[in-house]
């Protein structure tokens, strides 16, 4: 074969490493690709062409649609004289002179170019078929194998070449990754990424393919056509290529010592900025019943139907069947998360990354309840092992139950005779019942990769001493790739039928029962039948947007954004890198940060969350809007001057470059300046709320851009916050069961003259501060306590609901103080303080730990801490509860921040402690670092507020299933222990009172009168009424019963002076001392007391 002379290995080599550069193809595979392309020239020599012409017409008579277009597009650019591409790899000034030899007459040049223009196009797209192939079983070799199982695949070039399955397909599938069948760590990590390209590439298909032509034709498509169509699928896009691009860089970074690539931070980070909803709208949006009646009318319109056929020979079937199916992808991929997260969580040998993935669940919960709801509101509930429609096979996960699957379906058949089915088929697809038009009985059908099997059912089988034990009794098979599948139209005879035409015209016509039946079946036919089809047209787009220009910015004169990095502008972490694998900013100006907030070649939500809680600390609001808006307002670059003379001389030699700096540069910048605007109004909108000329400016701004669907979600945000702020916070919540009832006790519903801290029952009261201080603590805002703002000049109007926090506490804290020590009968006071610890308990099983350093707060106080004989009365048992709960905030909250840390939500932690981190935060790190002259922003002190704040926000997500009683709420928000006394009378009343009640060094406390004529027996804190759901139900025990610290309550010297200024005692927990202010109303657990200014003799 003279093919050998002039088509050596090395050539097909260099159109292998020109379509997959990272892969290497063996020899046996170069040799099988000269076979094919041998084949391929004698089909086009064999009608002896003599021009150009000739060429192209036997290509479009022997080459099927629509590669016949694609050949003929890449033969004709390889002849054009001002062709501006690298130029052909086989070498065609040796083939020309031996076609000559071969046809027996001269041949012009421009066939010979033609021809093999034609050939190296097949040669690359069989080689990047085959490499797509390798490349998604994880191998890194292309073998004769790897091309012939690929092609068989491929509908349209086994119909050009003719192949016979003479192969099995399933044995030369990659081995799984765990041969002990359970998959590790890291063998889930590596098939996500798999999984997750794959993934893509169905996106891609459906943006770039699908939705690309309903763009592309405004004529026949309106934007409501496109959005109701395709639903927030770019939103899904951009997720996925983050959530890709995260996972692939944990798994290049992870450590030498560690076990596995740690991938748990990846999906914490995205799940906790909410990046997964976009998947619950997609998923009301497609499976909703406007969505399919909107796409059968479009479908429907004749306009329609004619401009899809002329795309592609299968276009309009496509559309009509596949999309669909498409659609729903996400949404079985969106559930596909859930199940992972779990796999993941379980097999980590990593115990922060556990913890990520357990914040990542819980984060998602919300989601995942809402999608599996609408999933099964609007879909049929799915057979066990019934497989979920997907583009392409994903049998590197599943390839053992392939086999097994396709064993078990032909053993059920029989008179199976031939090849068997893992010989020629790779997945099993779909079964189902079929009628064929003519047959009296319906068919069961099976769908493979590569045949469709029609069946009988077997009666034989069911009659007593019948020999076969098969189910089935074959009928009919069908080889794919030599039929064409043909959507029939409803008729009076026929309904819901298409039709199987194979090559000598014999046709079967089968009906299925519903037309949803129907499109499952040509979903899956037409996807089998035009899959390399949309594949090629995929391809195409993606080497039509490749560019090979450099990317090239604006001068920095004209946009001050474009400065290059150097350390007088910007300064990152030394040997420090997220686990994303983007650098981390160490310091800035403040032009150098909005260019990272908003980069380019990366979004950074870590980044932009931290940014927007910290920037007031370094500027303004108003600022910050005028440099979003200087940072998208991008001007094009400057024409050099050779650029210039190509012009003059008519040429348009920017243009590529152009249409690249607006993809890679222009759109990211302004995708991601909105969503920083989106992420502004939704989490910040209070700066909007503040500056009213803020919010004007910023819609203004916006509905001047050109992308409307990001404009319109930030104008519907603003909307609804808007709408929020005019009717008020909506406290409407929907629980999985109902919350308890309400607990009453001496008083009753409506008694509000005689509520107090006996008459009400211990476990309501509870609950009632609970649900009050986690309102409280859900709405304290980041930008309350970045740059420490509640301690200073303007903190009424910067921190306002942490203020609020503050003095409720304050004054819970004193009124627990009034009420013990202003009960001067020592029988009444015992019973207080035991309900006071009673109440503890309940704030402990209700993982209020706000709740309960409020009453270990007011138990140290001096007033209380100094009544011996009170606590001498107090049971044992309620001792060593109070001992445990005072643990909790020695040794630096040691066991507190461990306990924390091991409940679930919904909590309500001690705001204290971080108060106390801010501000050594802050007053320990400058604002500005120095360099080359030059002061930059410290935004490393920044984010470490930011990452206290995040804590924070950690557990205001989740309310508590407790009912609101709007009487005792109502008393409680009005505590006003003090009445009119300032802070000083106040703590000296409380000290004096407690004298009067126990003076100092006396053997027995003075007798007085009771007070109360009701029982002081206590209702104890079990729910009187069993409840079966509610927020009791199930919660953790008080603290482990460890030794406890023991607290001697007549620690108090007995030589106790006259004032308790140098009184040995404990104080509040450690918590910061805000600078001195003109307020009053900032004493409380959240600072330390100075005693000597509280009390006096």
């Amino acid at each position: 074969m003279f093919i050998y002379t002039w088509l050596s290995n090395e050539t097909e080599l260099e159109v292998q490493k020109q379509v997959h550069p990272n892969l290497t193809a063996k020899e046996d595979a170069l040799q099988h690709i000269e076979e094919l392309i041998l084949q391929l020239l004698n089909m086009l020599c064999v009608a002896q062409p003599r021009s150009v012409q000739d060429v192209e017409e036997r290509v479009q008579k022997t080459f099927p649609h629509p590669i016949d277009k694609w050949a003929i597009a890449d033969a004709q650019s390889a002849i054009e004289k001002r062709k501006r591409r690298n130029p052909l790899l086989l070498p065609v000034d040796k083939i020309h002179p031996l076609l000559k030899e071969v046809l027996g007459y001269k041949v012009d040049y421009h066939v010979s170019l033609y021809i093999v223009a034609v050939l190296e196009y097949i040669s690359a797209d069989i080689l990047k078929l085959a490499g797509n192939y390798v490349g998604n079983i994880r191998h890194f070799d292309i073998s004769q194998q790897d091309i012939k199982v690929s092609m068989c695949a491929d509908k349209v070039l086994m119909d050009m070449f003719d192949q016979e399955e003479d192969f099995g397909l399933m044995s030369q599938c990659p081995e799984e990754p765990s041969s002990s069948g359970e998959l590790t760590y890291d063998d889930l990590v590596r098939l996500e990424i798999a999984e997750e390209r794959q993934y893509l590439r169905e996106l891609d298909l459906i943006i770039k393919v699908f939705r690309r032509h309903f763009l592309s034709n405004p004529k026949i498509f309106t934007t409501q056509d496109v959005e109701v169509i395709f639903s927030n699928i770019l939103d899904i896009h951009e997720l996925t290529m983050k959530l890709l691009g995260l996972i692939e860089d944990a798994v290049e970074m992870t450590a030498d010592g560690s076990p596995h690539p740690l991938v748990g931070s990846c999906f914490e980070d995205l799940a906790e900025e909410q990046a997964f909803d976009p998947y619950e709208t997609l998923s009301q949006d497609i499976l909703s019943r406007d969505f399919h009646e909107h796409f059968n009318n479009l479908m429907a319109r004749p306009t329609v139907g004619l401009y899809f056929q002329s795309v592609a020979e299968g276009f309009k079937e496509a559309v009509q069947y596949v999309l669909p199916q498409l659609m729903m992808v996400p949404v079985y991929h969106c559930m596909h998360y859930f199940e992972l997260l779990q796999q993941l969580q379980e097999r980590s040998e990593d115990q922060d990354d556990r913890e990520c993935l357990k914040q990542a669940i819980t984060a998602l919960l919300n989601l995942q309840c809402s999608v599996e709801r609408i999933y099964a509101k609007h879909q049929p509930r799915r057979k066990p092992g019934e497989p979920m429609y997907r583009l392409y096979s994903r049998q590197v996960r599943s390839k053992q139950l392939a086999i097994k699957r396709m064993n078990e379906i032909q053993k059920s058949i029989d008179g199976w005779e031939g090849k068997d089915i893992g010989q020629c088929c790779s997945e099993f697809i779909l079964e189902g019942p079929l009628l064929r038009a003519g047959a009296k009985h319906e068919r069961h059908n099976f769908l493979f990769d590569g045949l469709m099997i029609s069946c009988k059912a077997n009666q034989s089988s069911r009659l007593p001493g019948s020999g076969s034990s098969a189910e089935y009794r074959l009928k009919e098979k069908f080889v794919l790739r030599k039929i064409r599948i043909v959507d029939r139209e409803d008729s009076a005879e026929l309904r819901h039928a298409f039709e199987l035409i194979g090559k000598d015209e014999n046709c079967a016509v089968f009906c299925a029962r519903t037309a949803e039946e129907k499109a499952a079946w040509m979903a899956a036919l037409v996807t089998l039948q035009y899959r390399s089809t949309l594949d090629r047209m995929l391809d195409t787009e993606l080497q039509q947007e490749e560019q090979a220009h450099p990317l090239r910015l604006p001068s920095p004169e004209v946009y001050r954004f474009a400065v290059q990095d150097s350390e007088e502008n910007i300064v990152f972490e030394d040997k420090v890198q997220s686990k994303t694998g983007i650098p981390i900013i160490k310091a800035g100006t403040v032009v150098k940060l909005i260019e990272r907030l908003t980069y380019h070649m990366y979004a950074d939500p870590n980044f932009v969350r931290t940014f927007l809680t910290t920037y007031r600390s370094f500027c303004k609001p108003q600022e910050l809007l005028t440099l979003l808006i200087d940072r998208i307002e991008i001007p094009e670059p400057e024409p050099t001057e050779e650029d210039r003379q190509a012009l003059w001389n008519g040429d348009q030699p920017m243009a590529a470059e152009l249409q690249r700096f607006r993809k890679e540069y222009v759109q990211p910048v302004q995708l991601r300046v909105l969503n920083v605007f989106r992420q502004w109004v939704e989490h910040h909108f209070y700066d909007f709320e503040n500056d009213p000329e803020l919010r004007s400016r910023l819609e203004e701004y916006i509905t001047r851009k050109s992308m409307r669907k990001w404009v319109e979600s930030i104008n519907k945000i603003i909307r609804r916050k808007l709408q929020t702020q005019s009717n008020g916070v909506s406290h409407n919540i929907t629980f999985e069961s109902s919350p308890p009832p309400i607990e009453w006790h001496i008083c009753r519903a409506g008694q509000v003259e005689s509520f107090d801290l006996m008459t009400l029952h211990p476990i309501e009261i509870a609950r009632q501060l609970t649900l009050l201080e986690s309102e409280l603590y859900r709405a304290v805002r980041p930008s309350e306590l970045v740059g420490s703002v509640w301690t200073k000049e303007d903190k009424e109007k910067n921190s306002p609901n942490l203020l609020r926090m503050i003095r409720h506490t304050t004054n819970l804290t004193l009124w627990f103080e009034k009420c013990i020590v202003e009960t001067m009968n020592l029988e009444e006071r015992v019973a207080m303080l035991s309900r006071v610890i009673e109440i503890l308990q309940v704030f402990q099983e209700l993982n209020n730990f706000n709740g309960v350093l409020e009453v270990v707060s007011a138990i140290n106080s001096v007033p209380v801490y100094r009544l011996d004989h009170t606590f001498e009365a107090i049971p044992e048992r309620k001792k060593k509860i109070l001992e445990e709960a005072v643990e909790l905030s020695q040794d630096h909250f040691k066991k507190y921040l461990a306990k924390l840390k091991s409940i679930n939500p919904p909590c309500v932690p001690f705001f204290g402690i971080y108060l106390t981190n801010i501000l050594k935060t802050e007053e320990g790190n400058p604002d500005f670092l120095r360099r080359h002259g030059k002061e930059l922003i410290n935004f490393s002190k920044r984010r470490k507020v930011a990452e206290i704040t995040g804590e924070i926000q950690q557990y205001q997500n989740q309310p508590y299933c407790l009912k609101v009683e709007h009487d005792i709420r109502r008393f409680f928000e009005n505590l006003n222990p003090m009445g009119n006394r300032s802070e000083k009378e106040f703590a000296d009343y409380l000290f004096q009172m407690s004298l009067d009640i126990e003076p100092r060094n006396c053997r027995q406390p003075p007798r007085f009168p009771r007070k109360t004529g009701y029982t002081l027996k206590s209702p104890g804190i079990r729910p009187v009424r069993t409840s079966t759901s509610g927020t009791l139900k199930g919660h953790p025990v008080p603290l482990e019963r460890e030794p406890p610290h023991k607290i001697t309550f007549r620690s108090i010297a007995e030589t106790e002076p006259e004032t308790p200024a140098s009184a040995s005692v404990p104080t509040s927990p450690n918590t910061p001392t805000p600078p001195q202010s003109a307020s009053s109303d900032l004493s409380s657990v959240f600072m330390e007391h100075d005693l000597s200014s509280s009390y006096g003799d």
